[in-house]
């Protein structure tokens, strides 16, 4: 039997996980593990690890990261408390491989504890680009301490290639998300204006904004830019939770503000779960903000987005997302071209660059029938011959 853990510890990240462990769940030659931690173990967040058990998977171990003051040292405090818990959960679930998605600092830990205890990593989403953030940094480093790599698309697997790895341990596999979207159920548009607590009235925004972690205020007064545009539109405001990075406090004080005086048109749920959060994204005319589901899975869903500031700057997009700087006046232009007929009818072509749903079949084959033994790492050089190297400028 081999073990196949996951490490999860947001919201989002598990959304795109949970195909896999689905997959993994559903064979008799593989065995499940489940490693739960970050914001999922927090009441303020939501405590979304209901939801992993809602879906019917066992929780293996918890590990509290203490989430505390949103500044540097803090967050430093937190990631050493998932390094030191993640070692310990190796050490007793004594998994075959450690599944990894993403980008947080988080992951970073579970990484460094992963390669001390001798566990080979499987890295979902690597080689992909965030110049506004500092997941970008740690994008590149998990991956370096990974060992296959499933990448969402053929130039983020180069840019991994790129990185030294070779490519028999790279496999472009498109993304996770897609089978989500493929196996939705939609929610009713009834219950989720129950749940809501107001009708959706266009036209109708989801909104999520993260912080902006190498902007000096955390991107605080981009928010506030964000907000001053959504304030000249009369209809529906649905705001959802922040990630758990420095600066997260002030702009989740300010959310909850501007919902508080917009009630009846706007409201922070801290967290839809995943179902209601793709059924809503079906209802609404705009998705806003800088989080990565309006790069990835908006598109695929057939939604506009609006993308503000440079959090995912970097990353391929669909012709769908409209890019905008932090200028309200900018977000208000971008917010109405994103609800004009002609830009709603390049949203309904869905096109995306991100591959076809079947990712998590291809990624859980793979992971059955690898060589475990593979631990040891070569470099692979991947430079051209010297006669065909560009020359510098």
């Amino acid at each position: 039997m081999r073990r196949i853990a996951f490490f999860t510890s947001t919201r989002a990240e598990y959304g795109l996980l949970r195909p896999m462990m689905a997959e993994v769940a559903s064979r008799p030659e593989l065995t499940l593990q489940v490693i739960v931690s970050g914001t999922h173990l927090s009441q303020a967040h939501g405590a979304t690890w209901r939801e992993i058990e809602a879906d019917g998977f066992p929780i293996d171990a918890r590990i509290d990261m203490n989430l505390g003051p949103d500044d540097a040292a803090g967050v430093a405090a937190s990631a050493a408390l998932a390094l030191s818990g993640t070692a310990q959960a190796l050490t007793r679930l004594q998994p075959d491989v450690l599944v990894l998605l993403g980008d947080r600092y988080e992951l970073l830990a579970a990484a460094q504890a992963a390669t001390l205890a001798h566990v080979p990593i499987a890295h979902v989403h690597g080689g992909e680009a965030t110049e506004g953030a500092i997941d970008e940094a740690i994008r590149h480093a998990v991956t370096k301490l990974s060992h296959w790599h499933f990448p969402a698309a053929e130039p983020y697997a180069d840019r991994i290639r790129q990185m030294g790895e070779a490519s028999d341990r790279v496999w472009n596999v498109g993304a996770p998300a897609m089978d989500n979207i493929a196996a939705l159920d939609p929610v009713p548009r009834d219950e989720l204006e129950a749940f809501l607590g107001m009708p959706l009235c266009a036209p109708s925004f989801l909104v999520t904004y993260h912080p902006v972690t190498l902007e000096a205020d955390g991107g605080f007064a981009a928010m506030q830019a964000l907000l001053d545009a959504l304030a000249a539109f009369a209809g529906s405001v649905i705001i959802t939770g922040t990630n758990a990075d420095p600066g997260a406090g002030a702009l989740r004080t300010a959310l909850q503000t501007f919902a508080d005086r917009n009630a009846g048109r706007a409201v922070l749920v801290e967290s839809l779960g995943a179902r209601r959060y793709l059924s809503l994204m079906r209802y609404v005319d705009a998705v806003v903000g800088n989080s990565s589901s309006g790069i990835l899975e908006a598109p695929a869903v057939g939604v506009p987005t609006v993308d503000i500031g440079p959090r995912q700057q970097g990353r391929l997009r669909a012709p769908s997302v409209i890019h905008c700087s932090e200028n309200a006046a900018d977000i208000r232009s971008a917010l109405e071209h994103a609800i004009s007929p002609a830009h709603r009818t390049i949203a309904g072509r869905r096109e995306t660059p991100y591959g076809k749903p079947g990712a998590a079949r291809r990624i859980v084959d793979i992971l059955q029938t690898v060589n475990l033994n593979a631990r040891f790492k070569v470099f692979a050089d991947h430079r051209c011959p010297a006669d065909t190297c560009p020359v510098p400028d």
